[in-house]
């Protein structure tokens, strides 16, 4: 095993392709990785959460060929972009996210000898039941950039066992797992603090509160909720559905305008958009709904159970790694609104499971999903790397 470094005044970037992702999703262990000292950098297409990333004191540099959506032509130009960026930065450590990101960037950190590449995955973008012709893409270029990586970290073990079929070497996989703040996502205090929170969730008492948090893209899982939330009308008058969340215009399945509109008009569905203060809303819900097509491991639904909510989700890979069925969930079919509906109309009726399974998601989310863990494994790997010296 390589001798640990000191890590102190080393400079790390962390590559992904919207700054959205490094604000919310890596913000917590960017500040962690600070304080232990590194350098950190931001590299993603520039956005409207640049002025958050260096008020908390990461610096970022703006990507210009970075897209979130398909274009071949500003992928191959995102290499040699970045392999400019990182020879005159002169990073002792490369950190690669997301599918595109992940491989144009460990192989342009390769090309520019960074001595440190890492990469995170946060969910390969095939999964075995997808078709042959999808795997053989993905899974191809996976091996190929995993060769130009030291480190793989895998938030999800089913992706761990794919990455050792494609023969990853061992001594390259961690498992990193996922994680939250659970200081600032934690259960439900008081009834006052429920009480807030339903008011700026704008529900009355006596409706039951069906909340979802996430992108407003169609892989969520929106057309089965929407399509829930119309059978449910009669039969559950009582449930109110409550998506918070940014549209996505950059992606091709984001929802429209006019989506949106005929959403709204079923009645009982309401859009609160994207929010800052999303702790201090979840306590307002009663139950988590997450019906999405593929993840690697849902932070939104971490911060539910966290916050002692049960949690409805699809059983794919990541959603079954934070529901337990029928312990602190339920899980249900993917693409499946019927099955969805079921789920939901029967947590609608019974409070006394709800409950019970809230007091399962904290016990699970205190044990499992606490994102000191990760920023400690993530560190560990770092001073594992043959940086030379400074």
């Amino acid at each position: 095993m390589t001798a640990m470094a000191d890590l102190t005044g080393r400079r790390l970037v962390h590559l992904t392709t919207s700054d959205i992702s490094l604000a919310l999703l890596l913000g917590p262990q960017l500040r962690a990785y600070g304080e232990a000292g590194m350098e950190v950098i931001g590299v993603s297409a520039p956005g409207p959460f640049v002025e958050q990333l260096r008020s908390q004191g990461i610096e970022h540099v703006p990507l210009t060929h970075a897209t979130r959506s398909v274009s071949p032509r500003d992928d191959l130009a995102a290499l040699p972009e970045l392999q400019r960026l990182f020879r005159r930065i002169r990073p002792d450590i490369v950190h690669t996210h997301n599918p595109k990101p992940g491989l144009y960037g460990r192989l342009a950190a390769r090309a520019a000898r960074v001595p440190g590449i890492v990469n995170t995955v946060h969910g390969l973008y095939a999964s075995p039941e997808d078709p042959f012709s999808k795997k053989a893409v993905v899974y191809g270029l996976e091996r190929i950039a995993a060769t130009c990586s030291r480190f793989e970290l895998c938030q999800n073990p089913e992706d761990l066992e794919v990455l050792r079929r494609l023969r990853i070497p061992e001594s390259h996989l961690v498992l990193l797992g996922n994680g939250v703040d659970l200081k600032r996502f934690g259960p439900r205090r008081s009834e006052d603090e429920i009480r807030r929170a339903r008011t700026l969730l704008g529900v009355d008492d006596g409706q039951i509160v069906v909340g979802t948090v996430g992108r407003l893209v169609w892989e969520k899982g929106f057309r089965e909720l929407f399509e829930a939330s119309a059978a449910l009308r009669s039969s559950h008058p009582q449930a109110v559905f409550v998506v918070i969340g940014p549209e996505d215009t950059a992606k091709s399945d984001g929802l429209t305008a006019e989506d949106l509109a005929a959403a709204r008009e079923l009645g009982n569905i309401r859009f609160l958009g994207h929010r800052n203060d999303i702790e201090s809303l979840y306590p307002g819900f009663d139950f988590y709904v997450l019906p999405s097509w593929r993840e690697g491991f849902p932070r939104s639904a971490m911060e539910a159970a966290a916050c002692g909510l049960p949690v409805i989700a699809t059983d794919i890979r990541g959603c079954r790694q934070v529901v337990d069925n029928e312990v602190n969930g339920l899980l249900v079919p993917v693409r499946d609104p019927a099955a969805l509906a079921v789920a939901i109309g029967r947590l609608v009726d019974h409070g006394d499971q709800r409950r019970h399974m809230g007091e399962a998601s904290v016990a699970k989310a205190r044990a499992e999903f606490d994102d000191r863990r990760v920023i400690d494994i993530t560190l560990d790997a770092y001073r594992q790397l043959a940086l030379p010296p400074r």
